[in-house]
C-alpha cells in the first residue's frame, strides 16, 4: 500500500537516501536510475521498469501502467523537448505522480497545459503537487543555501551555475531560490511588451513589489531592457534603472532573450526595506508551479 506521504515527504526521503549513497555532492540527480532503483526496492511487482522518449505532441510527459499481462509502470517524456533541463524536470515530475497518485489513476496520467492552469480541477492540483515534488528533489534548499546564501545579492551567473549543478533550466533554478532568499526580487517573464507571469519573493511581496497577471495585461516599461528586444545588449549584465520604471524605487534590471523559446526572462532587484508594512498576497495560480511542468526553459 502507497505511503500516505506529500511531496516534500517523498523528497525529503528520496534525498535523505542519496546523501547515505552518495553523500552530499550527488547532483545532478540521475532521475531515471533513482526512480528504476528507488521503486523497485520500495514497491516491488509494482515499480517503474520504462523510461523512454516518445513523440507526444502538446505533452511534455506522462506516466502509463504497463500493458495488460505486465506489471509496473512506465514513464514517457517528448523526445522533442530541447531543453535537457526542461526533460530533466519532466522525468521528475512523472516520478512525483507514481509516487502520489498511481493510486488514484490506475491508468496513468497524461496532462496538458489546459489542466494545469485549470486551479479548480483535481487535475490541477495534482500537478502543483507533481512540480513540488520535482522541485524538492533536484533542488534541495539546504543545497541551495550553500550554493547561495539567502542575504546575498544575486546575479544571472550565480544562478546560472545552479541551473547546471542540478540540470535544471535557469527559470527554475531563478523559482527556486525565490523561495527562500531574503532579498527583495521578483521574475517577470514576458512576449511581445507585455508581461506573461511573474513571480516575487516574500519579502518582495511583503512590500507589494509585485505584478498581479491575473487581471488586465500588464505592458512592459519601455526603458527597461526587457522592452529593448535588442539580443545584442548585454542584459545578463543589468542595468540599475531610477525610480518608476519597474516600481517607484530603484531596482536593478537583469534581462536574456530566450530565442528559443520566444519569451524574455527579467530578475528584479531591489534594495531591503528593514521595516515595511505587511500586505496580504491576493489568491492567484501559483506561477511557480504552472510552469514549472510545462515550459519551463
Amino acid at each position: 500500500m502507497t505511503a500516505t506521504f506529500g511531496p516534500a515527504r517523498w523528497a525529503t526521503e528520496i534525498t535523505k537516501m542519496l546523501n547515505l549513497v552518495f553523500g552530499p555532492e550527488h547532483f545532478p540527480i540521475d532521475v531515471v536510475a533513482i526512480a528504476r532503483e528507488y521503486t523497485a526496492q520500495r514497491f516491488p511487482g509494482d515499480a517503474i521498469t520504462m523510461v523512454e522518449g516518445a513523440d507526444l505532441p502538446n505533452f511534455d510527459g506522462a506516466l502509463y501502467r504497463a500493458p495488460v499481462g505486465k506489471s509496473g509502470w512506465g514513464i514517457v517524456y517528448n523526445h522533442a523537448l530541447a531543453s535537457r533541463g526542461r526533460i530533466n524536470f519532466t522525468l521528475a515530475h512523472e516520478f512525483g505522480h507514481y509516487l502520489l497518485h498511481r493510486a488514484a489513476h490506475p491508468n496513468g496520467i497524461r496532462c496538458s497545459a489546459q489542466d494545469v492552469v485549470q486551479w479548480d480541477t483535481a487535475y490541477g492540483q495534482i500537478e502543483h503537487q507533481a512540480n513540488q515534488f520535482a522541485a524538492t528533489l533536484l533542488m534541495p534548499l539546504d543545497d541551495f543555501r550553500r550554493q547561495i546564501d539567502p542575504r546575498v545579492p544575486v546575479d544571472l551567473d550565480m544562478i546560472s551555475h545552479c541551473a547546471e549543478r542540478y540540470r535544471v533550466s535557469l527559470i527554475a533554478a531563478i523559482l527556486r531560490w525565490l523561495v527562500y532568499t531574503e532579498r527583495r526580487a521578483v521574475l517577470v517573464v514576458s512576449r511581445d511588451g507585455f508581461i506573461l507571469w511573474s513571480r516575487a519573493s516574500e519579502p518582495a511581496a511583503k512590500t507589494g513589489t509585485v505584478f498581479r497577471t491575473s487581471g488586465a495585461p500588464i505592458e512592459i516599461p519601455s526603458q527597461s531592457l526587457a522592452a529593448t528586444q535588442d539580443q545584442f545588449v548585454d542584459g545578463r549584465a543589468g542595468i540599475l534603472h531610477g525610480p518608476g520604471v519597474w516600481f517607484g524605487e530603484e531596482v536593478r534590471e537583469m534581462t536574456i532573450f530566450s530565442e528559443q523559446y520566444d519569451f524574455t526572462i527579467s530578475l528584479l532587484l531591489l534594495e531591503d526595506r528593514d521595516r515595511y508594512i505587511p500586505l496580504d498576497a491576493e489568491d492567484e495560480p501559483d506561477t511557480y508551479d504552472c510552469f514549472m511542468g510545462h515550459g519551463s526553459s
